[in-house]
């Protein structure tokens, strides 16, 4: 996976939700614009030793027997000069492959910042939503016949490109600030207060939930 680039549209797969192990990384360099035809990617498999749950089964149909000769999951590394790392959720792949010094680009929060109207902010729902509707089938098969975490990196590298259209975005340095302010909520995401608008919220609860020892990074710039 050596590339000059410092940018890394990034995907994972993993054994569960609740105690995560990579079993699946794929990722594609961002080389020159992001709205150039970008032909540097890669697809691993890796073999988490600790069983595949269920459900994470259902959805990307890896099994446990197609593992066992792949490298182990904590071989995987990122290549040292990336600066950058964007994915829908990218918290989640960023924390399974322990938590790298890279800043983080999130698709799925600046969607909902670009996109408020659309009724879901899923991956596939949001390919959906912006797709012209003459190539919806066309997504549907691929969504239908080839999930695994390169397609989902492809989409959304495609979804990047309709966001940084939206909000005429063009150095990642602006893109990553734009992602910044759109991951701090306005509302209360939990709790008693669920809905709220964060300035309407009682000052002793804001210093409560301020010393909690798991509080939200971004929640925590909200309520200060």
């Amino acid at each position: 996976m050596n590339t000059s680039s410092n940018v890394l549209i990034f995907d994972t797969e993993t054994t569960d939700i609740i105690f995560p192990v990579l079993i699946e990384a794929a990722g594609i360099y961002i080389e020159g614009s992001p709205f150039d035809e970008q032909n540097n990617f890669f697809i691993q498999r890796y073999n988490p030793e600790k069983p595949i749950s269920y459900g994470a089964m259902a959805i990307h149909n890896i099994l446990d027997e197609e593992l066992l000769d792949c490298p182990k999951s904590s071989e995987f590394k990122l290549d040292e000069n990336i600066k950058y790392i964007i994915g829908h959720n990218i918290d989640f792949d960023w924390s399974v492959i322990s938590k790298p010094d890279v800043k983080r680009i999130d698709t799925c929060a600046m969607a909902k910042a670009v996109f408020p109207e659309i009724d879901s902010h899923s991956l596939a729902s949001l390919s959906y939503a912006l797709c012209e509707p003459s190539n919806r089938k066309k997504l549907r098969e691929t969504l239908k016949t080839s999930h695994n975490a390169l397609t989902d990196a492809k989409l959304c590298l495609n979804l990047l490109r309709k966001i940084l259209i939206k909000k005429d975005l063009h150095k990642w340095s602006d893109i990553y600030s734009f992602s910044e302010e759109a991951r701090i909520p306005k509302a209360m995401p939990f709790g008693k207060y669920k809905g709220t608008s964060i300035k309407d919220i009682p000052p002793d609860y804001k210093e409560w939930l301020k010393k909690q020892p798991d509080i939200d990074e971004y929640l925590l710039k909200a309520l200060n």
